[in-house]
């Protein structure tokens, strides 16, 4: 007997339901630790390595390859333009995992995407950066989020799918970050 997948938005449905009961039987198995590796290079110019991560209760051993991203600074800000900014990276990440957020969600609900597309803005003001005013913030005073999506569900059904995100939960609330240096 052939059988086909069921598959929404690109995502096997099938499997995402398998996951969550194994998930609701076992919560040690929603743990995860995700890791990055950083290298300066010069001035802004970094690069970040990643592979390994804990998943499911085991570290990953599934992932063959490892993917790096660059960051620098365009010439206005002392860069050398080799790459998107630092912040320019969080918006790249804020808009894929809105995105994937709501595509997930939707295929768990039976909800079908048929394109999506978004733009993000995020203002800064580098007296906080450059500190030249300790009352004006170093990162973004705000982000602005545009999902154009073609879909039959509401706006509003969409952006409450898309508010499962983690990488917006790690912007819209405060992180608990440590910083340790070695020498």
């Amino acid at each position: 007997m052939i059988t086909t997948a069921n598959i929404k938005n690109g995502v096997n449905v099938d499997q995402l339901v398998e996951t969550i009961g194994a998930v609701q039987q076992n919560p040690e198995l929603a743990k995860f630790e995700f890791r990055t590796k950083n290298n300066w290079i010069e001035g802004g110019h970094c690069v970040s390595s990643v592979k390994s991560f804990y998943g499911v209760g085991a570290e990953d051993t599934s992932r063959e390859e490892t993917f790096t991203m660059e960051c620098d600074h365009p010439n206005v800000l002392l860069g050398k333009d080799k790459a998107a900014t630092p912040a320019e990276v969080v918006l790249h990440a804020l808009g894929s995992c809105l995105t994937g957020a709501m595509a997930y969600h939707a295929a768990a609900n039976g909800i079908e995407i048929e394109g999506a597309e978004s733009s993000l803005d995020g203002g800064m003001d580098l007296h906080g950066f450059l500190g030249l005013d300790p009352e004006v913030r170093k990162g973004f005073d705000g982000i602005k989020v545009r999902l154009k999506v073609k879909s039959d569900a509401t706006a509003e059904q969409l952006e409450n799918l898309a508010r499962f995100s983690p990488v917006f939960d790690i912007i819209t609330n405060p992180t608990p970050v440590s910083i340790e240096i070695v020498k």
